[in-house]
């Protein structure tokens, strides 16, 4: 591919992105979610596009908004962004913060009330990557304290000194919990490939404000971990959930968790300044970003969600996050290796969310498309798993990345 070609390519993602973030996505949440009665957000808004005024409300919805307006009001300096990300942190620290045992609950009421109070080690991991971006925004020490606070209570209740790695959840006071699952879909297993996932970017996100001994160790830690644990070591996809000793006890392939996991590892190895690991992972990352271009991509351009045991294809189906996580992945891995096919494979998936994912009537993203590329309106446009997080990280990732 030409210089002038890719310089095309990158001015039209830089471009088409930043718009998609500033007149699209960031609106949507301004306008249909903020909860002026009760404060804080509206917990749901269906994929008919009705609002669910008294729905519940998650702390993962929360704590992703807080993250994204915090990263947006950092970059783009607007007193709207960052009256949206004060309002998230003054609700997650209000409601969502346990001041009996610490941590975070899962679940509120619409009132605010605690609703679900257990302890997943998910959803610490994103109260820390919101608080220490909240802090990157404006130098809130008490954002810091409370993301610093959060740290210790993972390590001191879910850290497993013997094998390495996380718990996936306890109760509310940390005591064992027979049912650790982070969704209904998901394995009742004592490890999982994504809350170690979340707990990295977490990790890497509060190492920037806060560059701790025992941090860093626990950083580089988790790398290594996903280096010789996670990863499948002939296959090189992720494996998705694991025994406390870490045996496998899965065999379907997350092409969405493998490209996003790419591109978290590389950056969690560039904040640590170590050129040893950022070799292993850059070379790592790269040929995951191989394989799921090569296994995961459509000939239409969209990225496939799994592929199950068993199958000879993947599932006929297509979520909107891999989507946006595909577009950083494989920009990153043009960044790293510079091969021009991986930046025309980030256009192509850029292009199939603009025809197929954008809901170009009622605004926002889809949660999910059907083998025809329709969407699957069961689905709700806002909700505990439809946040602006990963379509607006992957727009803040691209300014990022290709603005210099």
């Amino acid at each position: 591919m030409p210089v002038d070609f890719q310089n095309s390519i990158r001015e039209q993602l830089l471009r088409e992105t930043q718009d998609e973030l500033l007149n699209q996505i960031l609106p949507w949440w301004m306008n249909h979610m903020v909860d002026i009665r009760r404060g804080g957000f509206f917990g749901r808004i269906d994929g008919n596009n009705k609002l669910h005024k008294d729905a519940p409300k998650s702390v993962i919805l929360n704590t992703r908004i807080l993250w994204t307006f915090s990263a947006a009001g950092r970059i783009f300096s607007n007193s709207a962004y960052l009256e949206m990300a004060s309002r998230a942190c003054q609700y997650v620290k209000e409601f969502f913060v346990d001041s009996v045992y610490g941590g975070v609950y899962w679940m509120l009421d619409s009132q605010g009330s605690p609703m679900e109070t257990k302890k997943q080690i998910y959803a610490q991991a994103f109260a820390i990557y919101a608080l220490a971006e909240y802090h990157r925004l404006n130098n809130e020490e008490g954002a810091k304290s409370l993301a610093v606070e959060l740290f210790h209570c993972i390590e001191k209740y879910s850290y497993d000194h013997v094998n390495k790695g996380y718990l996936e959840a306890l109760a509310r006071d940390w005591s064992t919990l027979s049912d650790v699952r982070l969704s209904d879909k998901d394995a009742n297993e004592a490890k999982s490939m994504n809350t170690h996932l979340h707990v990295l970017e977490a990790y890497t996100n509060l190492y920037r404000i806060w560059p701790d001994a025992l941090l860093k160790d626990r950083l580089e830690e988790l790398i290594e971990v996903f280096l010789v644990k996670i990863i499948d070591q002939q296959s090189l996809h992720f494996k998705l959930f694991f025994s406390e000793t870490w045996e496998n006890r899965s065999t379907a392939i997350s092409y969405g968790h493998d490209i996003e996991g790419s591109w978290l590892l590389t950056e969690a190895a560039h904040v640590l300044q170590n050129p040893a690991i950022e070799k292993r992972t850059r070379d790592i990352a790269l040929q995951m970003a191989k394989i799921t271009a090569s296994e995961g991509l459509d000939i239409d351009g969209g990225l496939w969600n799994e592929l199950h045991t068993g199958s000879v294809r993947p599932e006929n189906e297509k979520h909107w996050w891999p989507q946006a996580e595909a577009v950083v992945g494989f920009v990153n891995a043009w960044q790293m290796g510079n091969d021009p096919t991986f930046l025309h494979q980030a256009n192509s998936v850029w292009g199939f969310i603009k025809q197929y994912v954008r809901d170009h009537e009622n605004g926002e993203w889809f949660f999910r498309l059907d083998a025809e590329n329709q969407p699957v309106r069961e689905e709700d446009k806002a909700g505990p798993w439809k946040c602006p997080y990963h379509n607006g990280r992957m727009c803040i990732e691209i300014f990022e990345r290709l603005s210099n």
